[in-house]
């Protein structure tokens, strides 16, 4: 009699423990994989708000907009940067989910999660020299940035928001790309 308890008990034990671990398992386990975790923000509008820090020039912006996101539609706005010579501007991006209703303002979640983002800002021809000025308290983000412009020229600046959750190191190799923009750029 004694060894059928132990047997049955063995097997409500081994059945219980079972039951404890799949109860324990988190609903949203697949959530919390690496892939999944981090996921891209889903970005259709970038805009750059230019501020000339003398305040003499008046406030620009620059929209890249494509509502229905990468592939299908060709983007509906696809602004031309156009700054003056000689000026330095205070730049300030804003993002916008617009495939959702109300579009969501992205901007405070890149903010939240600075350690995991990185813009990265490439020129080709304009005669303008970037430098990010906020920063996660060990790397730049790129949201805020000055831009100084030099003599007339005319040429290109790319705009590309990296995610790089625990990736960040300062350089724009690691991670994925969330948004990436490249503008005419006209200094006149």
């Amino acid at each position: 009699m004694m060894k059928k308890i132990n047997w049955k008990l063995g097997i409500l034990a081994a059945a219980a423990f079972t039951l404890t671990l799949n109860s324990c398992k988190k609903d949203d386990d697949v959530i919390d994989t690496p892939d999944h975790d981090h996921d891209e923000e889903v970005i259709t509008t970038l805009t750059l708000t230019f501020t000339d820090a003398a305040g003499v020039e008046p406030s620009v912006s620059a929209t890249f907009r494509d509502p229905d996101g990468d592939g299908g539609l060709d983007p509906d706005i696809h602004d031309t940067i156009r700054l003056a010579d000689s000026t330095t501007y205070n730049v300030a991006v804003t993002l916008l989910n617009e495939s959702e209703t109300p579009a969501e303002d992205m901007t405070p979640e890149i903010e939240e999660e600075a350690d995991e983002h990185l813009f990265c800002y490439t020129v080709s021809g304009a005669n303008v020299g970037i430098t990010r000025t906020d920063s996660d308290g060990i790397y730049e983000i790129g949201l805020e940035s000055d831009w100084v412009t030099g003599a007339p020229s005319n040429g290109s600046v790319q705009v590309v928001l990296k995610h790089q959750p625990d990736s960040k190191n300062g350089s724009c190799d690691p991670g994925e790309t969330d948004i990436e923009v490249t503008f005419v750029t006209e200094i006149q």
